[in-house]
């Protein structure tokens, strides 16, 4: 068996307003704000930190030159940038967050030796599947459940924690969707606090859990959603959004107007509970509080019995052996 060879490789920065302005651009938000890896930086890191506590060696980045016909390569990455150059008879599995829609890269396999494309999720894996038909695989990436942990002694002193990550048409939510879900908090005499997806460094949220007896997710769809998996492994139950379907405006582009899909594509009644719309919200919260006073809930079981580093990493080298052995 040859070496298992990883790629991960970012689409360069593009000037915007004037040429070379990408550079102080990029210095600017290095000193306003440190950086920190997040989405699909974050599911590469992880795959790696799961590899290595199974101690699977593997490479990363190797020039294509230096593959060898015996190596086994999985390539993550966003946007076609991700296999650009690659020129190499190797079969390939590749995936997580190649493109939005499938649509905008129908002939991948033709383009390059895929031999298995990765999905992130189930309802991913279907509105996929009349483009990409079984030629692929679902994997998640594992959460660090050392990192994500409930600390000793934990006393939380606030009811809820709101994420808010709404993605499109934020300023009509608000009022729509936040302002209800506040009030209906408000008049409970819940203790609550918020944080705004993209506002903030892990360390802030991982505080913000510690703290919190319960967190209210607030996104759209997530092929898999690694903050609120991160709050499950804390130990915090989630009550989330789940509004049922796609709400990407793009999806009318595609010609898809109604795509199935979920804000919490991995999940049991261990997790949490959810609602879809502001007027399922409080009796979705009075179900929720009793749930959780009665001891119901057990996320932090959930995450360690199905989406650990070490799980998810030998699930994606299986899923390599497979792939090559035709069995994928």
């Amino acid at each position: 068996m040859g070496r298992l060879c990883l790629y991960f490789r970012r689409e360069p920065e593009r000037d915007r307003w004037i040429p070379g302005d990408r550079y102080p651009r990029r210095w600017l938000r290095n000193v306003i704000r440190r950086p920190f890896p997040g989405g699909v930086d974050r599911v590469f890191l992880n795959l790696c930190a799961g590899l290595d506590r199974l101690k699977i060696p593997y490479e990363v980045n190797l020039p294509f030159a230096q593959l060898e016909p015996q190596d086994r390569i999985g390539v993550l990455g966003v946007g076609k940038y991700c296999l650009k150059g690659y020129n190499r008879p190797n079969r390939l599995v590749a995936g997580i967050g190649l493109m939005t829609h499938p649509s905008e890269w129908p002939t991948l396999f033709e383009d390059y030796p895929v031999i298995t494309y990765l999905h992130a999720s189930q309802w991913v894996s279907e509105y996929y599947r009349p483009y990409y038909g079984s030629r692929s695989a679902i994997w998640p990436v594992g959460i660090d459940t050392e990192v994500w942990r409930p600390t000793a002694g934990r006393a939380p002193s606030v009811d809820f924690l709101i994420y808010d990550k709404i993605r499109w048409d934020h300023e009509q939510h608000v009022p729509a969707l936040l302002d209800p879900i506040r009030r209906a908090l408000r008049e409970r005499g819940c203790t609550v606090r918020e944080i705004r997806y993209g506002a903030y460094r892990p360390e802030q949220f991982h505080s913000l859990l510690q703290s919190a007896r319960a967190m209210i997710f607030l996104c759209e769809h997530e092929s898999q959603g690694l903050a609120y998996q991160e709050a499950l492994s804390c130990g915090v139950p989630v009550l989330a959004w789940d509004p049922g379907e796609c709400l990407d405006p793009d999806r009318f582009l595609w010609g898809a107007p109604h795509i199935p899909a979920t804000s919490v594509p991995y999940w049991d009644g261990r997790c949490g509970l959810t609602f879809r719309d502001a007027a399922q919200f409080p009796a979705a919260l009075e179900a929720f509080e009793e749930k959780r006073r009665q001891g119901h809930f057990q996320p932090r079981a959930y995450i360690l019995d199905h989406l650990t580093l070490e799980k998810c990493a030998r699930r994606f080298v299986d899923i390599l052996r497979e792939s090559y052995e035709g069995k994928a």
